[in-house]
């Protein structure tokens, strides 16, 4: 659908498949698909933000060193998209709130557990508000931590269980059985929509 790895390294990807076509080109790629699916993501992130601009005008972070500054003005041909928000995605964010379930479970490490609530946040909320509802109606099950970064906020424990880079383990976000693209500062949950946290290795 256009994502390369996730929607944070679509386009840094597209930069290299732009510089790499003036080497070789192994096969076509849809430049259009990616850029649909940067811009149907909306991103809010000043590091994924930099990452596309580029790509997102035929060029990549190479060009930069043999870039003139004038008052010429540069122009691309891009694929013309439809920019504007989704009428589904207005109409909930103007509903009031929503209800999300939210799952988390671990299978990997010590006492396994699983727990499951349903709470109620306002309307085009972001993931992390989910997770501070949940929190706040039961701390003994629920508590999490997070640490910034370039990519906003990431979840480094819940329930007391912490990721670790040695033991190649992290909590992963799932709504059903498809990985979140999205971090859980920018990532807005639908009214009904299921979010599982589970204990992962990588």
């Amino acid at each position: 659908n256009g994502v390369i790895g996730n929607i944070y390294s679509t386009g840094l990807a597209m930069q290299v498949l732009l510089a790499a076509g003036e080497f070789y080109a192994p096969w076509q790629w849809d430049c259009a698909q990616a850029l649909a699916a940067i811009v149907s993501h909306n991103l809010q992130l000043p590091m994924a933000i930099a990452q596309a601009l580029p790509a997102m005008v035929g060029r990549s972070y190479l060009d930069a060193g043999s870039l003139k500054c004038s008052n010429e003005v540069v122009t691309a041909t891009i694929p013309q998209l439809d920019m504007s928000p989704s009428q589904d995605t207005t109409a909930q964010e103007a509903s009031g709130s929503i209800e999300v379930h939210y799952t988390i479970t671990n299978d990997l490490r010590g006492q396994p557990f699983r727990a499951t609530i349903t709470v109620s946040v306002p309307a085009g909320s972001v993931l992390l508000a989910v997770l501070q509802a949940a929190e706040e109606a039961k701390p003994d099950v629920f508590s999490f931590k997070t640490k910034e970064t370039f990519w906003g906020p990431m979840v480094v424990s819940i329930h007391g269980l912490e990721g670790s880079e040695e033991d190649r383990t992290y909590w992963q976000f799932f709504s059903g059985a498809d990985s979140l693209q999205e971090g859980v500062g920018t990532y807005k949950p639908w009214d009904g929509e299921h979010i599982q946290a589970v204990f992962s290795l990588y």
